[in-house]
């Protein structure tokens, strides 16, 4: 997928002026983010869960070469292979050198945020196979000729009635816009890619060391049809997707669909430990792991580490104000959203996605949804600190911030700012205690807020009258 990344704020501004999407987008954001607070409201002790579910990733993170050694050793031995791309173009070509070898004309594939990331798709596409998406989500944006839109729920920018539309014109479908009759009518168009398929390929939503197996949890059974039916299995993840232990990913399988999707499990989870054995009466010949790069071990090694510890559910992204009105689109890459603010930027560079650290308004909801409570606020603030950004700030912006730094450090001109301040916001409240309407530069920003009037006296001169002696 190309990026974007630098055309953040002109289609955010076509993002903004389409009803239908700003609709689209926070009906699926609501009820995913409703349901998981209430789910995790509901849960015992949810910040125990949480917790654990954080520690499980820091201590994936502090021992990563070592669990990634090992999951190589064990998934070997399991019969699986392991392949190590550095970088996207590295990735793409293990992986079509692999297809020309097994002679592979048709690739079903499962969901998978990575593949999006390195472009794999269109890399196979260009060598003339054939990939087909088979999550429903995935399937529809592919027709479309479209990138996903969130990270688990891809065409969530879209209504039912534009896709009833879409798959009438592209597929010949019926009309309609019930859901479960789409799904049928889809349902019959994928089962014969399924079985015609030479590979199956999938993400991996964690690995587990100490077995050598992949864990898959989809609510679709197309992840199982992937990783079953064809004769090759490649899965390819993300180097910091690993868990030690299964009692780790245990917890984990426990918080990521109550924090994604309000469920209290997935449909479906698939552990995987290596190809088909003798007596198995399915599965594939052969199973690849693509662990790949990409920049996270340079992430690793910075002061945003913390951003790996992501699991891919996409709660960020319900609870945050600026996506909801957005969408992920205007975000210009695979990853949207908080998270996407924070690891675009990384790995593609500061210089190629200069406004995506000012896409937020530091409410905080992220870090809160977060089942791992990364804190993403934090890392938004430091990467707009960064020296490539601060650059891009201009003249004014510079000017504003020393005069700020120079008040907060000198009492009196901090003293005759509050009261200056304090005078002109008296100045422009209305009868109803808020500060509506400005003017200047302050008019773009009252006239989409109301902001509360400041108190009739100063907390300074309330404090001289009735406390101090």
């Amino acid at each position: 997928m190309t990026p974007h990344t630098k055309d953040f704020i002109p289609a955010a501004q076509v993002a903004l002026a389409d009803p239908a999407l700003r609709k689209a987008v926070l009906a699926g954001t609501m009820r995913p983010y409703t349901l998981a607070r209430q789910l995790l409201d509901e849960t015992t002790d949810k910040e125990a869960l949480r917790s654990q579910s954080r520690a499980a990733r820091i201590r994936a993170l502090r021992n990563l070469p070592t669990l990634l050694e090992q999951l190589e050793e064990n998934m070997t031995r399991n019969g699986g292979k392991v392949l190590w791309a550095s970088d996207a173009a590295e990735a793409n070509r293990l992986i079509l050198d692999l297809c020309r070898r097994k002679n592979v004309r048709l690739v079903a594939k499962s969901k998978s945020m990575v593949t999006e990331e390195i472009g794999l798709n269109h890399a196979l596409e260009d060598d003339g196979i054939e990939v087909v998406e088979t999550d429903l989500g995935e399937y529809i944006i592919q027709i479309a000729g479209e990138t996903p839109s969130h990270i688990i729920a891809p065409v969530i920018h879209r209504s039912k009635e534009s896709i009833g539309s879409l798959l009438t014109e592209k597929l010949g479908m019926p009309a309609t816009d019930d859901p479960s009759e789409m799904m049928r009518f889809v349902r019959g168009v994928l089962r014969e890619k399924f079985l015609r398929a030479d590979m199956g390929l999938s993400g991996c939503n964690f690995a587990v060391a100490e077995t050598g197996g992949i864990c898959i949890i989809t609510n679709e059974g197309n992840g199982r049809m992937v990783t079953t039916l064809p004769r090759i299995h490649v899965a390819v993840m993300g180097l910091e997707r690993i868990v030690a232990t299964w009692f780790e990913l245990a917890t984990l399988v426990q918080i990521l669909p109550r924090a994604a999707t309000g469920q209290r499990l997935t449909t479906y989870i698939n552990l995987i430990h290596g190809p088909r054995r003798a007596g198995d009466t399915d599965g594939p010949e052969e199973l690849y792991l693509v662990i790949v790069d990409n920049g996270r071990s340079r992430i690793l090694a910075s002061d945003y580490a913390e951003a790996l510890l992501c699991i891919r559910c996409g709660a960020c992204l319900n609870a945050c104000p600026v996506y909801r009105r957005t969408g992920g689109h205007a975000y210009g890459w695979v990853y949207p959203g908080p998270i996407g603010a924070v690891i675009d930027p990384l790995l593609l560079g500061l210089a190629e996605a200069p406004d995506l650290p000012h896409a937020s308004s530091l409410c905080g909801a992220c870090k809160d949804a977060c089942p791992v409570r990364i804190d993403l606020p934090e890392m938004l603030v430091k990467l707009r600190g960064e020296p490539a950004l601060r650059k891009k700030a201009g003249f004014w912006a510079h000017v504003a911030m020393q005069g700020w730094e120079v008040t907060m450090l000198l009492p009196p001109l901090y003293r005759m700012a509050t009261r200056f301040s304090h005078w002109f916001l008296r100045a422009w409240t209305n009868d109803e205690g808020w500060i509506r309407d400005s003017w200047g530069p302050w008019a773009a920003w009252t006239k989409s807020r109301d902001l509360p009037a400041p108190a009739p006296i100063l907390f300074r001169d309330l404090y001289k009258k009735n406390w101090k002696s």
